[in-house]
């Protein structure tokens, strides 16, 4: 019988659904499958991307392990493909590739002033409260005012981090230097902007009510934003979703407030004008006009300009996708150029044998989970029908390309070694009744997972 050997690059959701649901998808070969993940841990952005006050989305990680813990697939953890291993070196042990690596860079935002002092990616604040191994250890948390430019869940993740009490995090699995960070911070106001109305907002009611659970911080909204045109009464009355939200928002209108040390202020109807410098070049304040529904469900000026004095400002307004060296890249869309996951020359249009992808890196930074899952069966149906164009791999030993590493002197981890680092950060948690402490040192996650001692017995950094 014809054997499949794929690789898969990437090990979040969207590369571990693809290997699940072609395990067990039919087809008359067999499969072997090995993934690769440039961090020593696997689960992507749900591990690195999801603020950590948010155990309920971190149930995924539970339907991920599982399918994990099989055994039926080998993961080979801190690989960084184009370093460690190239399209070449795939080509030489696989029949095919699938990419699933995401969209982990912030979507730029063009106005003046973006790149002050003090103006931050959402993406890289993310991956700091997240212990992510390849960003600072400290963040600049000086600001007593900040702006969060986003409607989306990610806007409202970074807005519920910066405005909540660092002891209200302790419950998490909150790194050590992520608490001793956020507790320096000065915040007294968190002011989030977008550009249409509370009935076209991006978010979930569920990350909408968690924002609202905070303690000792009062929600602060604008009558003014809620005198509703036809079309946003239409959308509240039609959707439920935004029925809830906007139930949600009623409510909040109707609280006292002034009694709270912080408070997070909503802001609709603000379009993105200049971030202000304070003359030295560091943020001194927001500049944004204010917007008005169209009649349609968008909006248009007014012409009314606005000003919010801050010192510090995140930018939420989308990820965007990073190139992979020798593979195809739509630099304007930031995703590699595909057909229902079969990848294709930019230039030609031209289908590239033996090279899929699937997740945000096939589509871009939008939907769920669920379409991480449709996505990846849609990939995984190409994969198997296009059997006549699978590479011809000189080496398709399942050991080759273990000597491969070993000759290279890439400190891999393996699914054992995240058994290892899993069972030491939920160690670490356990003497204060907490889930698990990340471990965020790259160095240090790879000596647990390899399972490196020095010489009094204590894991070596």
């Amino acid at each position: 019988m014809t054997k499949l050997r794929l690789a898969i690059v990437g090990a979040g959701p969207a590369g571990i659904y693809a290997a699940d649901i072609l395990l067990k998808a039919e087809r008359k070969f067999d499969v072997s499958i090995d993934l690769f993940e440039q961090l020593p841990a696997p689960y992507g952005l749900v591990r690195y991307g999801v603020a950590p006050d948010h155990p309920r989305i971190k149930g995924i990680i539970n339907a991920l392990r599982d399918v994990l813990d099989r055994g039926d697939i080998r993961i080979f953890g801190n690989v960084r493909f184009g370093v460690d291993i190239t399209l070449d070196d795939l080509k030489h042990h696989y029949n095919a590739v699938i990419f699933s690596t995401g969209a982990v860079e912030d979507a730029p935002l063009d106005i003046p002033g973006i790149d002050l002092d003090g103006s931050y990616g959402a993406a890289e604040f993310v991956s700091w409260f997240d212990g992510h191994p390849d960003v600072p250890r400290t963040w600049p948390l000086e600001a007593e005012s900040i702006a969060v430019i986003g409607n989306g869940n990610v806007a409202l993740d970074v807005a519920r981090m910066l405005a909540k009490h660092p002891e209200d995090l302790l419950p998490t699995e909150i790194p050590a230097n992520v608490h001793e960070g956020l507790q320096q911070s000065p915040v007294t106001d968190v002011h989030v902007f977008g550009r249409r109305g509370p009935a076209q907002v991006k978010f979930t009611p569920l990350e909408l009510r968690e924002l609202g659970e905070l303690n000792d911080v009062d929600m602060i909204l604008a009558d003014e934003d809620f005198d509703y045109d036809e079309a946003s009464k239409a959308a509240v009355a039609s959707n439920k979703q935004v029925m809830v939200i906007d139930r949600v928002l009623q409510q909040w209108r109707k609280r006292e407030t002034g009694q709270a040390s912080r408070r997070l202020h909503l802001h609709f109807y603000a379009k993105p004008l200049e971030v202000v410098d304070d003359g030295s070049g560091k943020v001194a304040a927001f500049r944004y006009e204010r917007t008005r529904p169209d009649g349609q469900g968008g909006v248009e000026g007014t012409g009314e300009i606005r000003e919010v004095p801050i010192q510090a400002l995140y930018r939420a307004v989308g990820y965007f996708g990073s190139p992979l060296p020798g593979v195809p890249f739509d630099s304007r869309h930031g995703v590699i150029p595909n057909h229902e996951g079969k990848v294709l020359h930019p230039e030609s249009n031209e289908r590239v044998p033996g090279v899929y992808a699937t997740g945000w890196i096939k589509r871009g930074p939008v939907g769920l989970i669920g379409h991480t899952k449709s996505d990846a069966m849609e990939t995984i149906s190409h994969v198997i029908n296009d059997q006549a164009d699978w590479w011809a791999p000189a080496e398709p030993e399942e050991e080759a390309v273990v000597a491969l590493l070993e000759s290279r002197g890439v400190a891999y981890t393996d699914l054992e070694g995240w058994h290892l680092l899993d069972q030491h950060e939920i160690a670490l948690g356990e003497p204060q009744g907490r889930a698990r402490i990340k471990v965020v040192p790259r160095e240090e996650m790879v000596a647990i997972s390899r399972a490196q001692s020095s010489d009094d017995g204590t894991p070596s950094a």
